[in-house]
């Protein structure tokens, strides 16, 4: 039992095929990809009206409280064209999971991976840097709502508060990331036509044959028929 145990990979391990308590792991992924198509369609059509209307969305850098411009042309451009390829990976994923083809979902679950990978960067640098908290505060706008209150805080409790908030995101986000692999999971055994079979104990892992070639496999030869000697 214990060889047994031992025997399965922690991949198979945390494998599921269902995602938040009730809906499947290919259900989740294709609501997931609707979601970012969404959110990046609303991102791209205020990016689209900024630039056909650049006086009414412009921010300068006295609004700003910075040296910068960073509301100009070329960003908004280049954000529209992120938010256009974001679109197209994500309907990529949207498509993947729908259709059953696990090479569709490797793009969108890519970015997953690097999203989570600046988020913990964000973090790190946090902790290294606490500074940078206060020196963000006063960058904002003196109208910016609790910016008095939040600045008042020591430096200790802002970056307990921020990790906090920060942990949260990246838990969920790793969670998201796990539902994505373990649609692509099943996606690829569907396509292969190879079916994991799961005991209730966990303890074991069976891995039946592909239907097509168990069907091909001849079945055995009878014996011969019996006759009786003569004399």
């Amino acid at each position: 039992m214990l060889s047994e145990k031992m025997m399965i990979s922690p991949w198979d391990r945390w494998y599921s095929t269902s995602c938040c308590l009730c809906c499947h792991v290919r259900t989740g992924t294709i609501i997931l990809g609707v979601w970012y198509m969404l959110i990046n369609a609303v991102v791209l059509l205020i990016l689209l009206t900024a630039l056909s209307d650049p006086e009414q969305y412009h921010l300068t850098s006295a609004e700003l409280a910075n040296d910068l411009d960073v509301m100009d042309d070329a960003n908004m451009c280049i954000a529209s064209a992120i938010s256009l390829l974001m679109i197209l990976i994500c309907g990529m994923a949207t498509y993947g999971a729908y259709k059953l083809r696990a090479a569709w979902i490797i793009p969108f679950f890519c970015y997953q991976i690097f999203d989570f990978a600046l988020n913990t960067l964000v973090a790190v640098s946090i902790v290294v840097y606490p500074n940078t908290i206060q020196d963000y505060l006063q960058q904002l706008p003196d109208n910016f709502p609790y910016k008095e209150e939040v600045a008042a805080l020591s430096n200790v409790c802002l970056v307990l508060i921020v990790l906090l908030f920060i942990g949260c995101i990246l838990s969920f986000k790793a969670y998201l990331i796990a539902c994505v692999w373990n649609c692509y999971r099943y996606v690829s055994c569907r396509g292969s036509s190879e079916i994991l079979l799961y005991v209730t104990t966990n303890d074991t892992t069976v891995l039946l044959p592909p239907y097509d070639d168990s069907v091909s496999v001849p079945a055995k030869q009878g014996p011969p028929p019996y006759t009786t000697a003569t004399a």
